[in-house]
């Protein structure tokens, strides 16, 4: 028997179009109407199933058989349609100054985002790089968009005027304050963290206790240095200003303000660091002066970063700052605002916890009083 060519090839072309048909097919979404009709139910009965407000009303059997309907048939509902209605767009924006693009505060976006997945939410998320156009045009855009809320996060606490536009929305300020009453914010409690720190120092047996601090005005380093001052006097040390040395808040800057406190006549046996930055720093200068950590002199840091304190030979004590804490509570307030559970705004200041490792051990015999714990030891 010969084939026909023509036959062949009109075969040919069928062939080649059923896999484009039933692709089409595929790419066909699945209304309510089609899950309805395979449930044997009304639309009205899949809404309210999907959406999860069927209540007793409708029998389990039912409900299950429209669950299986919408599997099967791979049905999604329509969310643009439904938030219009509902008037929520179930997005959060997240405008950062430069959290985004720094490991060390990617705690709070990712505490922030936990607890927003968890409530059905997305986060939009903009970094700004501290420009002040791109941070206007962030904030428009995502009013225009309509979203339900916007956290405004700064790196390093810091006290701001909001940008003016974020009044049409619903707002808080992460890891920033304002002088607001009326504004909702979150910020570590750096003071009760620097008082800690300090403590934590003297119960080691530690009365001479040099501070690094940081050049540029940061509320941060006001408050953690206001919190070594009232631990110094609860305890009954007298301040001493020479046991103070300000330079910039890094690695340089920490050797430069350590090497000071080195040279003086009577050394500190503790140096207490602004930052894990400069407590590494502080571990060169005491290296450089042949010295060791903790035998003959200690260190305390502040913020815990990840890739700082536990890499320090021996590994760093420090304060570890609570960013994602603080980005779980900013979205959990915004929830509550949305939700009217909100009683007017709220600001916090949450709680530094301590991180004990291996830079801080009692002073050695001769270089410097101990002290028993026990608050006005004089």
């Amino acid at each position: 028997m010969v084939e026909d060519p023509a036959l062949s090839e009109e075969e040919g072309r069928r062939a080649a179009a059923q896999p484009h048909a039933r692709s089409h097919r595929r790419r066909q979404r699945a209304r309510m109407s089609d899950v309805a009709a395979t449930a044997g139910v009304s639309t009205t009965t899949v809404s309210l199933v999907l959406s999860g407000k069927a209540g007793s009303s409708i029998p389990d059997i039912t409900k299950e058989r429209v669950l299986e309907a919408s599997r099967a048939l791979g049905y999604r509902a329509n969310t643009i349609a439904r938030n219009l209605r509902a008037q929520t767009s179930d997005t959060i924006g997240f405008i950062s100054d430069v959290i985004a693009s720094t490991a060390f505060a990617g705690d709070m976006i990712y505490g922030a985002d936990q607890v927003a997945a968890a409530a059905g939410k997305t986060l939009m998320i903009v970094n700004t790089e501290r420009d002040p156009g791109v941070e206007a045009r962030a904030i428009d855009s995502m009013v225009d968009r309509q979203v339900d809320a916007i956290i405004y996060a700064t790196m390093w606490h810091q006290v701001v005027e909001p940008p003016a536009a974020l009044k049409d929305v619903n707002f808080v300020l992460l890891d920033a304050r304002s002088e607001d009453p009326a504004d909702s914010w979150v910020v570590p409690n750096d003071e009760l963290g620097g008082y800690t720190a300090t403590c934590h120092l003297i119960e080691n047996g530690h009365r001479r206790i040099g501070y690094l601090r940081e050049s540029n005005p940061y509320p941060a380093d006001a408050e953690r240095f206001a919190g070594y001052l009232r631990a110094l006097d609860e305890f009954g040390i007298p301040y001493e200003a020479e046991l103070v040395a300000v330079d910039k808040n890094d690695p340089f800057g920490g050797t430069i303000a350590a090497e000071r406190l080195l040279r003086l006549d009577r050394p500190p046996t503790a140096i207490q660091c602004f930052t894990d930055r400069m407590a590494m720093g502080a571990y060169r200068a005491i290296r450089r002066a042949g010295l060791r950590v903790p035998n003959d002199i200690s260190v305390i840091g502040f913020d815990n970063q990840d890739q700082i304190a536990p890499w320090l030979d021996p590994p760093l004590t420090t304060m570890k700052l609570p960013h994602e804490a603080m980005g779980r509570w900013a979205v959990e307030h915004l929830i509550r605002v949305l939700s009217g559970e909100a009683e007017g705004p709220q600001q916090r200041r949450m709680e530094c916890p301590l991180v004990v490792r291996d830079s801080v051990a009692p002073p050695r015999p001769g270089r410097g009083e101990s002290l028993s714990p026990g608050r006005g030891t004089s």
